[in-house]
């Protein structure tokens, strides 16, 4: 493992991108997501994710042309078609945009769809909340998780980000609809680690730990059991219905080739004028569950300390990932 500076990574990326035909200010952009996703220790959607883009661009599933085209207009809600670009250029557009509406009506809301897997989902929420949204975003996946009671993959994975602003550190849910997204699995069983705790299925059916076998069988754990399997089910509904693109059982499940996918982009402007001292409170009451503060964390605090020990000491990078990089 080394560590490159922020400004290094971004720079390398910013070169293969445009090498790949972006220009150069969606390449900065593009390469600065992937980089901070990094940064934030969120690899296995930052750089570990960079060559398998790249390939996505090489074998046209990823138009580096492309931008988002408006369909339709509603007032504070609008539908954006992505026509195939690159995911995470669509979804930063796309936040950008509902925090434009936002800005003019309080909320904003803007439905993507036939887009591609927008890397790290919780990119898009700090974006919102370093405007001073509220944000609140999903996508929908190819079918890659069974619900619950089933063993067959009926239900996409469904990102769901949610991000309220605040001076001292936003805070910013980011998970998935399974116990473990699939890049966690990949990551715990890359550094040949278990689970914490359970999170799916081996191939005999029995709950364990470990990752490559969850991997094997297909079946990761939905958060909350039926909860989340409920919730996953939701998510695509809503998403679908908005967007007027594909639900999960339309789109292709040929993994990883993850496209024409659907999105949901919200921003609101909070109304409260003491918000930092409710927030404040908020999470000083959280901590009161533990006799030691470090006991509970807040959605996003872990984020802060790792982007903060990234830029002192430089963003760690897996060795062989950074060779294919290189290579690009």
């Amino acid at each position: 493992m080394k560590r490159f500076s922020f400004e290094v990574i971004s720079e390398t990326l910013r070169e293969v991108l445009t090498k790949s035909g972006f220009d150069d200010e969606r390449a900065e952009l593009c390469g600065r997501l992937f980089t901070e996703a990094s940064r934030d220790g969120v690899y296995s959607h930052g750089l570990n994710r960079f060559p398998r883009f790249i390939d996505a661009i090489k074998t046209g599933l990823v138009d580096v042309d492309a931008k988002p085209e408006l369909i339709q207009s509603l007032g504070a809600l609008e539908c954006w078609d992505g026509h195939s670009g690159a995911g995470n250029l669509n979804a930063y557009d796309s936040m950008t945009r509902a925090i434009a509406l936002a800005q003019a009506h309080g909320i904003g809301c803007v439905a993507l769809r036939n887009t591609n897997h927008w890397m790290r989902g919780g990119s898009y929420g700090w974006q919102a909340a370093d405007q001073g949204m509220i944000g609140i975003c999903w996508t929908n996946t190819l079918p890659n998780l069974p619900p619950w009671g089933g063993t067959k993959p009926t239900l996409g994975n469904n990102p769901l980000v949610i991000a309220v602003p605040r001076d001292e550190g936003h805070v910013v849910l980011d998970m998935a609809m399974s116990q473990f997204s699939f890049g966690a699995l990949e990551t715990y069983r890359k550094r040949d680690q278990q689970l914490p705790v359970v999170g799916g299925f081996d191939g005999k059916g029995q709950l364990t730990s470990d990752p490559g076998e969850i991997e094997a069988s297909g079946r990761p754990l939905p958060i909350g059991y039926w909860k989340g399997s409920g919730l996953s089910l939701m998510l695509d509904m809503v998403v679908a219905l908005l967007s007027g693109g594909n639900a999960v059982f339309q789109i292709p499940p040929e993994v990883p080739k993850e496209t024409k996918l659907s999105q949901v982009f919200i921003a609101l402007s909070p109304l409260k004028d003491d918000r930092e001292h409710t927030l404040n409170g908020i999470l000083a009451f959280l901590r009161t569950a533990s006799s030691d503060e470090s006991g509970v964390r807040y959605p996003g605090e872990r984020t802060l300390e790792i982007r903060r020990q990234s830029i002192d000491q430089g963003i760690p990078v897996d060795e062989d990932i950074w060779n294919q990089i290189i290579a690009l």
